[in-house]
Parts: C-alpha cells; structure tokens; sequence
C-alpha cells in the first residue's frame, strides 16, 4: 500500500488523470442506465419506422437536412427544439426516433423529449452518417418540413 501512495505522490498528474476518468466512466454509466430512452442503430430504427405511428425528428440545422434527410422526417433544429415542443405535443404517445448527423446532438434533444413527457424516445446511433454508411434510402430536398 505504501507504494501505490509514493507512486500516487510522485506522478501525481497521472494520478489526478485516473481518478478523472474514472468519474467519468462512472457518470457515464449511471446516467446511461437512468436514460428513459433508448438507443437504437438506423437498422433497428427502419423496423421501427415501418410502424405508420414512428415519426422521426431530425434536429440538424436547415442546411443540412437540405443535403440529405430520411423520408417524412421532422427538421426541428437542436437550438428551437424546446419552442418547438407544443408543434409536436400529438406525438407524445407515439414512438419518436431522433437523429442528427453523428448521434452527437440527438442525445441532449431525446433528454428534452422524455422531460417534456414523451413516452416512447429513441435515439438513432451513429445519426445520418451511420444511416448514409449503411447504405439506406435518402431524400434530397430543397425546402423544408415543419
């Protein structure tokens, strides 16, 4: 034991990074085991859309929706997502699947959703670059969809 402490003492940075990660890979794993949603990969998510009920929210900014968008998907950027939520109070039964472009975003918008009582939230890994790189249908448009 004395010598973990002299270690500890003597490279004490190191010790200061390892009990840094470690926090942080605990108050990942106690917040991802709180999430009431949950995460899905864009392969699960097409089984989920082949419900008439599944609507998708995709919280990138205009101009990228524009480029590439899955079919019928809701474009409510991240930013607007909160003044938005009375526009998509007839969902809160339904099952919605978030996406943005790299699953980073999505994240803080699912939090938003199931605060603001959404019951069935999912977020979609990955996003639309995980849905492009698995090869499923897009659509390119050149306005948007509220």
């Amino acid at each position: 034991m004395d010598q973990y402490i002299e270690f500890a003492t003597n490279h004490y940075l190191l010790s200061f990074s390892l009990v840094c990660v470690i926090f942080l890979l605990i108050q990942d794993l106690l917040s991802n085991s709180f999430n009431s949603y949950e995460s899905i990969s864009p392969l699960i998510a097409v089984t989920k859309m082949n419900d008439d009920r599944t609507h998708v929210i995709d919280v990138r900014e205009p101009n990228e929706f524009l480029k590439s968008h899955i079919e019928n998907a809701i474009n409510i950027p991240l930013g607007k997502l909160e003044e938005k939520l009375p526009t998509l109070e007839k969902y809160k039964t339904h099952p919605v699947i978030v996406t943005c472009q790299t699953g980073a975003r999505s994240v803080p918008a699912c939090k938003t959703l199931t605060k603001a009582g959404f019951e069935q939230v999912f977020n979609m890994t990955g996003g639309m670059q995980s849905w492009e790189d698995n090869k499923l249908p897009i659509k390119i448009s050149s306005k948007n969809k509220d």
